[in-house]
C-alpha cells in the first residue's frame, strides 16, 4: 500500500511540473516583442508610412476620370409630331471622361516622395528602438524573478539552518549540557526565519506575475522561469573607456538614428514648401457625348415641289424643292454615342505671383522646425552620453561591491561556523548565537542582491555597446 501511495504522489509531482512552462529569457523578449501592443502600433505606423509614399508615387501618375448622367426635362416644349407646344417628358443621357497628368510642380512630387522614404525608415528607427527598450525592460524583470527566486533559496537554506540548530540544542538541553532558557533565543529566530521566507516567497510570486503580465500571460500558477545555474559574467566591457562605448553607440543606438533621420525630414518640408513659389505645368484630355431619347424627324428621299411666287411677266408659278421627311424614333444608342463626341485637350501653366504671404510663412516654419529637430537631436546625443557614463560607473560601482560583499559573506560565513562550535561547547550564549547568524543571514540576501544589481547594470552598459542581451 505504501509503495502504491509513493507511486501515485510521484506521478502526481511530475503531472504537475509538466505543466509549469519554463521560459528562458530569449522566449520571454520574443513574447514580449511579439505581443506589446505598444510595438504593434508602431508596426501600424510603419504601414502607414508606407501607404503614404504609395500616395507620393501616385502623385507621378495620371489622374483618369470617367463621369455620365442621365436628365428627365419635363415642362412646355413643342411637339415635333404636330408641331404644337405641350407638356412633355424629354430625355438624354451624357458620358464623358478626362485624363490629366502633372508635367512640373516645383518638384513637389519628387519632394515628397523623397520624404515619404525618409518617414519609413524613420519608422523603422522607431520600431527597433521600442524593440530595444522593451528587451531591456524584460530583462530587467527577467532578472529581478532569478535575484527572487535565489533569494527565496536562501532563505530556505537559512530556515534549515536554524531547524537543525533548534533540533541540536533540544538535544544538548535533553542531556542536560545546556538550559531550557536556551531554547527561546533559537525558537525566536526560526519564527523570524519562517516569516522571511514567507516574504521571500511573495515576493518572488509578485515577480512572477508581474513578468507574466508584462508578456500578457494570464496563467501564473503554470508560469516560471528556466531553473539555470547563473555565475557572475566575465566581461571585458569595463575595461573600455565611456567615450569609446558612446562613439560606437552613436553608430548603433536607434534613437540616434531616428534624430538624424528627422533632420533629413525636416530638411524636405523645406524643399517642399519652397515648391509652393514655382510655377506647376499640366496637361488634360478630355472627351464628352450625348445621347436623346426623343423621336426626330428624317429625311425619305423624295423631294416635294412648293410654289414660293409667280413670274409677273408670264405668270409662270416658281417653285423649290424641299425634301420630305417623316417622324421616326431616337437613333440608336452607337450611333448617337459616335456622331455627338467631342474631345478637348491642352496645357495649363499657373503660376504663383501673390498669396498672401502664405508661401514665405510657411517656409519659414519649416525652417523653424529645422532649428528645433537639430536641437532635439544634439539633447538625445547629450542624454545618451550622460546615461552612458552614469551606466558605465554603476556598473563599475556594482562590481566592486559584489566584490565587497563576497568578502564581507566569507568572512561572516566563518564567523558563523565558529560560533556555531563554540555554541555547541557551551563557551557562547544562545543571544550571541543568533546574532552571529544574522548577520551571516543579512550577508547572503546583500550577496544576492548585490549580485543581480551588478548583472542588470553590466547589461545596461553591454546593451548601450551594441551587445545582445543574454544570460
Amino acid at each position: 500500500m505504501k509503495k502504491i501511495l509513493s507511486f501515485l504522489i510521484s506521478l502526481f509531482t511530475l503531472i504537475t511540473y509538466a505543466q509549469v512552462k519554463q521560459y528562458t529569457l530569449e522566449e520571454c523578449v520574443m513574447i514580449a516583442l511579439e505581443k506589446n501592443i505598444s510595438i504593434q502600433q508602431s508596426e501600424l505606423d510603419l504601414e502607414g508610412a508606407d501607404i503614404d509614399k504609395a500616395d507620393a508615387f501616385g502623385n507621378f501618375l495620371p489622374r483618369i476620370n470617367a463621369q455620365s448622367q442621365h436628365i428627365w426635362n419635363n415642362g412646355l416644349s413643342q411637339n415635333i409630331t404636330n408641331g404644337l407646344i405641350e407638356n412633355l417628358t424629354t430625355q438624354f443621357s451624357s458620358f464623358g471622361g478626362n485624363i490629366g497628368v502633372t508635367l512640373f510642380s516645383g518638384k513637389q512630387n519628387i519632394n515628397q516622395l523623397a520624404r515619404a522614404n525618409l518617414n519609413i525608415i524613420s519608422r523603422q528607427y522607431q520600431l527597433e528602438d521600442m524593440k530595444d527598450d522593451i528587451s531591456l525592460f524584460v530583462a530587467n524583470s527577467y532578472l529581478q524573478v532569478m535575484f527572487n527566486k535565489e533569494l527565496e533559496q536562501v532563505q530556505k537554506y537559512q530556515l534549515q539552518l536554524a531547524q537543525q540548530e533548534l533540533e541540536r540544542t533540544q538535544i544538548r538541553i535533553d542531556a542536560g549540557v545546556q538550559t531550557k532558557a536556551e531554547i527561546y533565543e533559537i525558537e525566536a529566530n526560526l519564527a523570524a526565519q519562517e516569516q522571511a521566507l514567507v516574504q521571500a516567497e511573495n515576493a518572488f510570486l509578485l515577480s512572477r506575475i508581474s513578468l507574466a503580465q508584462l508578456l500578457l500571460i494570464t496563467d501564473y500558477e503554470n508560469f516560471d522561469i528556466a531553473t539555470v545555474d547563473y555565475d557572475v559574467p566575465l566581461s571585458q566591457i569595463l575595461l573600455e573607456k565611456p567615450k569609446k562605448i558612446y562613439e560606437k553607440a552613436l553608430t548603433l543606438r536607434n534613437d540616434v538614428k531616428v534624430g538624424a533621420t528627422n533632420i533629413e525630414i525636416a530638411k524636405k518640408d523645406i524643399d517642399l514648401a519652397k515648391g509652393a513659389l514655382l510655377p506647376s505645368l499640366s496637361a488634360f484630355y478630355n472627351y464628352n457625348t450625348r445621347i436623346s431619347y426623343s423621336d426626330r424627324f428624317i429625311e425619305t428621299g423624295n423631294l416635294i415641289e412648293t410654289p414660293i411666287g409667280v413670274v409677273k411677266e408670264n405668270g409662270s408659278i416658281v417653285v423649290t424643292q424641299f425634301p420630305e421627311r417623316e417622324i421616326s424614333g431616337a437613333q440608336s444608342f452607337g450611333d448617337q454615342f459616335s456622331q455627338n463626341d467631342g474631345q478637348s485637350y491642352g496645357l495649363s501653366l499657373n503660376i504663383p505671383i501673390f498669396n498672401g504671404l502664405s508661401v514665405k510663412n510657411n517656409i519659414k516654419r519649416r525652417k523653424l522646425n529645422l532649428k528645433r529637430t537639430e536641437n532635439l537631436f544634439e539633447q538625445t546625443k547629450l542624454d545618451l552620453e550622460n546615461t552612458i557614463n552614469q551606466a558605465y560607473n554603476n556598473a563599475e560601482g556594482a562590481y566592486k561591491f559584489y566584490e565587497a560583499s563576497k568578502k564581507t559573506l566569507k568572512a561572516r560565513r566563518e564567523a558563523y561556523v565558529m560560533a556555531e562550535q563554540r555554541f555547541e561547547l557551551g563557551v557562547m550564549n544562545s543571544y550571541d548565537f543568533i546574532q552571529a547568524k544574522q548577520r551571516y543571514e543579512i550577508s547572503a540576501s546583500d550577496n544576492v542582491r548585490a549580485k543581480y544589481d551588478y548583472i542588470f547594470k553590466l547589461k545596461v552598459l553591454e546593451f548601450y555597446f551594441g551587445l545582445q542581451i543574454t544570460i
